[in-house]
């Protein structure tokens, strides 16, 4: 009985599909790039949306996401006045969901230190404003519920820079003076970072209390409400009693509630997406490459034309010339893959130091990129693997 021989094992295969494509030299080089410089676009912007989307985390961290901003939209051409203040504790009783409350009136005014005039935000508040925006102190001590009637203010960390010198920092116990009045600093907050979804930047604002505000503008409104829920609040509906609530102590003004979490969602929502329009992409430049690979593939094919009729008729199946083209191919696409891949998450590390960001790498960043680069590789070498298949041996060895 005769038996079959068997055709190369995958090793032999590889091995051949390896000279074969170092015998195509630059060709084969300009193919790999394709399939690299796709592969490197969408692991690169894959990570620098997946590092975006963390940065946005991270700028929310310190301040918590469990925090309400009230703020009042004007509307209509005469809106109602506001009052100076809310009562904070009467708010915290009316609404079980919040467990720290302070109102805030905010205005532009130049302070006075050291003879030097300094125009900077002045924030009339309440105590709870450091449990609410998580303030910490450098030196000195927040406001209490026993100041509300002195000169008292607390410094941000930037606003005492800007109001000292090198010859003479701003320390505690100095006095700024405000419109017309002496204000003794007690404390300097420590430096954070300003959050686009609170009114207030403490980091760069003079703190004081509200109650007083009256002293340095003849008309005082309130300006918006800060509030941090407690742990286990239900922050949609905390967030609209909050609102029932406030509106009937404003009435007549549109009251408007953010959670800052909702926001946060929405973002990462939105950094996702563009995340994957960009990939998209750089699934087209990875197309042009796999484009790339078929075109180096047919040529190929055309050449070896005698090589593939030799092969068939000392034996080989057509099953081993296909295998050995889908092998050049996956090969040229595993290279490019594994190269745009390196190059991907180094671009990606560049472009987060570059932006002062922390890199966070996207799980799925390197088997996407990777698998959509070997994926379109054997895909497009598909085709040049079934044609050499198909070529007859006599016709082969003639046309060569």
């Amino acid at each position: 009985m005769i038996q079959r021989m068997r055709g190369p094992s995958l090793a032999q295969t590889l091995l051949q599909a390896v000279d074969s494509l170092r015998q195509l030299g630059r060709r084969a080089l300009l193919a790999l790039l394709g399939i690299m410089v796709g592969s490197t676009a969408i692991v690169a912007l894959l990570n620098i949306g997946h590092s975006a989307a963390e940065q946005v985390m991270r700028m929310f961290k310190d301040m918590g996401t469990d925090v309400l901003v009230v703020t009042f939209p004007v509307t209509g051409a005469q809106p109602r006045a506001l009052p100076r203040t809310l009562d904070a504790g009467a708010l915290e009783q009316a609404v079980p969901g919040i467990r720290h409350a302070a109102p805030l009136s905010v205005y532009n005014v130049p302070l006075r230190f050291a003879g030097r005039t300094t125009a900077l935000r002045i924030v009339g508040t309440t105590a709870d404003l450091a449990d609410a925006m998580n303030l910490r102190m450098a030196r000195g001590r927040f406001l209490s519920p026993f100041d509300r009637d002195a000169t008292f203010a607390v410094v941000g960390a930037q606003a005492a820079l800007a109001l000292g010198s090198p010859a003479q920092p701003l320390v505690v116990g100095d006095a700024l003076q405000i419109g017309g009045y002496l204000y003794q600093v007690i404390g300097i907050t420590r430096g954070m970072k300003g959050n686009p979804l609170i009114p207030v930047d403490a980091d760069r604002s003079v703190i004081v209390p509200i109650e007083g505000v009256h002293r340095l503008f003849p008309k005082p409104e309130l300006g918006a409400i800060l509030a941090k829920a407690k742990p286990l609040a239900d922050l949609p509906e905390t967030a609209s009693a909050l609102r029932e609530y406030v509106m009937t102590q404003v009435p007549g003004r549109e009251v408007q509630v953010d959670i800052p979490q909702q926001l946060i969602d929405g973002l990462k929502r939105q950094s996702r997406t563009f995340s994957y329009m960009l990939a998209g992409l750089g699934a087209i430049a990875l197309l042009v490459g796999g484009v790339g690979v078929m075109n180096v593939m047919l040529m190929s094919v055309f050449e070896r034309r005698r090589e593939i009729g030799l092969r068939l008729a000392l034996g080989a199946t057509r099953r081993d010339i296909r295998r050995l083209f889908l092998a050049e191919a996956g090969l040229l696409a595993l290279a490019g893959a594994a190269l745009g891949a390196v190059f991907g998450v180094g671009a990606a590390y560049a472009f987060a130091r570059f932006s002062d960001w922390q890199f966070v790498l996207a799980p799925a960043s390197l088997p996407l990129g990777m698998g959509t680069s070997l994926l379109t590789g054997l895909f497009f070498g598909w085709y040049p693997a079934i044609a050499a298949a198909r070529l007859e041996p006599v016709q082969a060895l003639r046309d060569a």
